[in-house]
């Protein structure tokens, strides 16, 4: 503030009392900054800004109190610091290519009587690497269990890891979530599942949540095994099974690995002479009583066996006199 004698200010008062008091009161210089959250390798701003700066000297310090900035002057010889604005009211420089080490404490300084001080932290993300999903083995049989690790690698803050088949999240896993050098962690879940056919060839997905990255996963692929499943069905005649009429049947199996074997018998007789299989096909030309019964299609595979049945009922045509 200039210096005036008391009968000046007096006048002041006594012409102008409104704006005297403005000028007694002033407007303070305010020196403000924010924090700076940066993934690791790209950029990180810092501006120092000053509101109702009277051309006072503003410098920037790294967390060691060295002047990066004074004014529009680099005294530091790092040239990953580079100047985007240098003006009364703001300093601001960025940082390019950061790294774990540059993590800390900024301090922006104004020379005021008193100096301020205000400071800003920057904040290093490091996205998680490697991701990796162990099994023990790539094939398993419909029931087992199968236990599945995922890891995630040197990240910070720590990773959080969600377990997906196909698009439903799955839960009760469990995570260890170990420290590392240089703030960083290493985590660590593991599930088990047990597997149905219709998990066969289907994702297990494990998925990343963190702050550096997004849509961060890796896909573990099973194959599951199975016995057959096994379908009869009545090919020909659509109706009425009538003596004298052909009878079609058709027996689908479907199985992994691939049935090897299908056979046609009938329960607790023997199949009729007249009957013609065709790999899956049962076939007879002309029904009649004696071919009644229950028809069974038997299919097996390396993991077991399955079979289905159709009973078959002759009608007879009653003759009119």
């Amino acid at each position: 503030m200039p210096s005036f004698n008391r009968s000046t200010l007096f006048s002041l008062f006594l012409h102008y009392p409104y704006d005297f008091c403005l000028f007694l009161l002033g407007e303070r210089q305010n020196l403000e900054t924010e924090n700076v959250t940066v993934v690791e390798g790209e950029v990180a701003t810092i501006s120092c800004r000053v509101k109702n700066n009277d051309d006072s000297v503003i410098q920037l310090l790294n967390p060691n109190r060295q002047t990066i900035y004074f004014r529009d002057f680099r005294p530091l010889k790092d040239s990953r610091f580079q100047l985007v604005n240098f003006s009364s009211s703001e300093l601001r420089v960025s940082l390019t290519n950061v790294s774990i080490h540059d993590e800390g404490r900024y301090f922006c300084q104004l020379y005021t009587d008193p100096p301020q001080e205000a400071y800003t932290t920057i904040t290093v993300l490091i996205p998680p690497n490697n991701l990796v999903i162990d099994v023990q083995k790539d094939t398993y049989i419909e029931g087992d269990e199968v236990e599945m690790n995922c890891t995630a690698m040197a990240s910070k803050p720590a990773a959080v890891i969600r377990w997906y088949k196909g698009n439903q999240e799955l839960e009760g896993s469990k995570t260890e979530v170990e420290p590392m050098d240089n703030k960083m962690f290493r985590v660590r879940s593991q599930i088990s599942v047990t597997v149905l056919r219709e998990d066969d060839e289907v994702p297990f997905v494990c998925l990343v949540d963190h702050p550096a990255v997004k849509d961060l996963e890796t896909r573990q692929y099973i194959d599951v095994q199975y016995k057959p499943v096994v379908m009869v069905s009545l090919v020909y005649p659509q109706g009425l099974t009538r003596e004298g009429e052909p009878l079609e049947l058709s027996c689908r199996a479907v199985g992994k690995p691939r049935p090897d074997k299908v056979t046609w018998v009938r329960v607790d007789d023997e199949l009729p002479q007249h009957v013609i299989i065709d790999d899956e096909k049962l076939y007879i030309s002309s029904l009649n009583k004696t071919d009644n019964g229950t028809y069974r299609c038997e299919a097996s595979n390396s993991v077991g066996s399955s079979s289905a049945e159709y009973t078959l009922y002759v009608y007879v045509s009653v003759k009119h006199r």
